[in-house]
């Protein structure tokens, strides 16, 4: 499976890229993009993958989160996948910014015309999964997943319906309980139809309430957040959390919002947070 260097950048004595394959999930190209900080030119290190938000791409994080510094510090390998198959031909796939392309929701798509391309959840915990380590100096036995908004809606649910694939988790401003907002309803639907039960096996609240569980989990959400209410219940999760004894760090912060500001706030603490499990 050969790998395409899209372009490479020296940061923090370290390397950011981008890179393109053929994927074999998807059934077309898909881009992504690996820091790997300076220990790895010593050897391979653990990694860390960042799921991204509604209408980001494999370049987003890179580009505004300011995570390579502490990705240094600790010798971490960040790995930032696209959030959805791009260039596929089916018809709507752009009509709208919170479905289609950019709007993957991490879960393999049941209903057609959808089924054939929107597999993100077998890209990320399959083939990206052994891609990196395979292409670049990653232990894959030591690999964490985290993410914002739909992408912590991913990093939480892929976390749960894959037992010890991932080490450590956290999210940030997750969409924690999709059964029961606007986005969840919008993407299950036309992703997997109108089977209610389905759902509830991509909704984090519902996957701890069945018995799922991670390794301690870290979550921080802003209070200024203008889809808190609507689209995000985090309050939900952490119900769920606290019945089932699933351990949660929630941290609430007045005055933030959805957007990177907040990402820039709080990234170092969720890169200590995966540090000290992945090099336990």
């Amino acid at each position: 499976m050969a790998v395409e260097v899209l372009s490479e950048h020296a940061c923090f004595g370290g390397v950011q890229g981008f890179y393109r394959h053929d994927s074999d999930v998807i059934g077309l190209p898909m881009k992504f993009g690996v820091y790997r900080p300076p220990q790895a030119a010593h050897g391979p290190v653990p990694v860390l993958v960042y799921l991204a938000g509604l209408t980001c791409t494999e370049e987003t994080f890179a580009i505004k989160a300011g995570a390579q510094r502490y990705a240094a510090q600790h010798g971490l390998m960040l790995v930032t996948p696209d959030t959805s198959p791009r260039g596929t031909g089916v018809a709507g796939a752009d009509a709208a910014w919170d479905f289609g392309d950019g709007a993957g929701f991490y879960l393999d798509a049941t209903e057609a015309p959808w089924r054939e391309r929107w597999r993100m959840a077998s890209y990320v915990t399959q083939e990206l999964h052994a891609l990196v380590p395979r292409e670049f100096p990653a232990q894959a036995d030591r690999v964490g997943l985290f993410g914002h908004s739909m992408g912590g809606h991913g990093a939480l649910t892929l976390a749960l319906k894959h037992p010890g694939l991932y080490r450590s988790v956290s999210a940030i401003a997750p969409i924690a309980a999709p059964t029961q907002c606007p986005w969840g309803h919008k993407a299950f639907l036309g992703y997997l139809g109108d089977d209610r039960p389905a759902w509830a096996a991509h909704d984090a609240t519902e996957l701890v309430k069945d018995g799922a569980r991670v390794p301690p989990l870290l979550v921080d959400q802003g209070l200024a957040d203008k889809f808190l209410a609507e689209q995000l219940h985090p309050n939900l999760f952490e119900d769920a959390c606290r019945a089932a004894g699933q351990p949660l760090v929630l941290r609430r912060h007045g005055g933030y919002d959805h957007g990177y500001y907040f990402i820039q706030t709080v990234v170092a603490d969720h890169l200590a947070h995966h540090a000290q499990a992945l090099h336990a």
